[in-house]
């Protein structure tokens, strides 16, 4: 039986068309709602052995605090030339401070942003040390999270914005780390009082099919999640990636279900089609980071469906995005420029 009969293809790319749909992105209306997290990368250099424990004593150069989990995807929106309206909550905290001037700074609309008293923005942060003209390396992450969800209050202020910027939105990116600003049932809310037919996508660390029904388009689940999702190991077993897929396809109504693989690219399920698009990474298979990738994913994924692209068109334009942003360091972004300028390269024989 051949591949195709099998309901198995490999990605064949129409590049002019990619680079079409890209040119759209500029001015398209996306509405963030998520986990937004505070990405703190701690610098410095390796002094010497601590004489009171067998440790490493780094002596500090500086910190930077970049947007990371939904806040991430919302940054990433932005870069892709979005009109991006986040909608979330950080704690009232030098974090979460720092989380809303990031977003002023770029000229996204702050309105949504709720600032929440006795609640902690989660923060990720990372000790990275090195030698003196050394590539400094990640030794330690200490990762403060909130102890609960943000207070009732918050979350219905938040449900109220939603629904107001649903009404002119062209897409809704959905980024559930599971601190508890998102819910299946603020969703399902929002979106039953939307008129307005636009692309919901969702990225969930956990729980992704407690989003069934709610009216999700497309989900950019991991492999891991995937495993987790259902009890189950994939590896290299392509027909338990299948059957969770297809699983999961089906049970949560999705027209498109991406799953991220690494190294091994991405795979594309769709409803209307019936079969699963392998798409090979882009790029090097050795990543430099991957911190983040997901969240590139879900931003390209969400814009060009929103642009009018195909579920399949949309998986190529976001696998070429996270190739680009694996390639550096930290979390980061794709912006639209180079997003092109890897099209057009691959376009005229210039990448493998």
């Amino acid at each position: 039986m051949s591949a195709r009969e099998a309901g198995v293809s490999e990605s064949v790319m129409d590049l002019a068309a990619l680079a079409e749909i890209v040119e759209r992105f500029a001015g398209k209306k996306i509405v963030l709602f998520g986990d937004f997290v505070a990405d703190a990368f701690q610098f410095g250099e390796i002094s010497r052995v601590s004489r009171e424990a067998p440790v490493l004593i780094l002596r500090h150069r500086g910190t930077n605090v970049v947007p990371g989990g939904g806040a991430n995807a919302a940054n990433n929106l932005a870069a892709l030339g979005a009109k991006v309206f986040p909608v979330t909550v950080v704690g009232e905290d030098s974090a979460g401070g720092a989380l809303a001037e990031s977003f002023r700074a770029i000229g996204a609309e702050t309105s949504g942003i709720f600032r929440a008293k006795d609640w902690p923005t989660p923060t990720k942060t990372r000790f990275l040390a090195g030698w003196a003209h050394t590539v400094s390396q990640q030794v330690l992450r200490v990762d403060h999270e909130p102890a609960g969800p943000p207070p009732e209050n918050i979350l219905s202020k938040i449900l109220a914005k939603l629904r107001g910027k649903l009404r002119s939105a062209d897409g809704l990116a959905i980024s559930d780390y599971g601190f508890g600003v998102v819910s299946p049932a603020a969703v399902s809310a929002a979106l039953r009082g939307s008129q307005r037919k636009s692309v919901v996508t969702l990225d969930a660390r956990y729980r992704l099919d407690s989003y069934a029904g709610v009216g999700i388009t497309a989900a950019t689940p991991n492999e891991a999640e995937l495993e987790s999702l259902h009890h189950t190991t994939i590896g290299r077993d392509m027909n338990e990636l299948e059957r969770c897929s297809n699983a999961t396809l089906k049970k949560m109504g999705l027209q498109s279900l991406l799953v991220t693989r690494g190294k091994d690219g991405m795979a594309l399920f769709e409803r209307a089609e019936k079969k699963v698009t392998h798409i090979p990474v882009h790029g090097s298979d050795q990543a430099v980071d991957v911190t983040g990738a997901g969240d590139t994913v879900l931003a390209a994924f969400t814009l060009a469906l929103a642009s009018g692209a195909s579920a399949l068109e949309a998986a190529q334009v976001a696998n070429i995005a996270g190739g680009l942003v694996v390639m550096k360091r930290g979390t980061a972004v794709a912006t639209r420029s180079e997003l092109l300028a890897a099209i057009r390269t691959e376009a005229s024989g210039g990448a493998s």
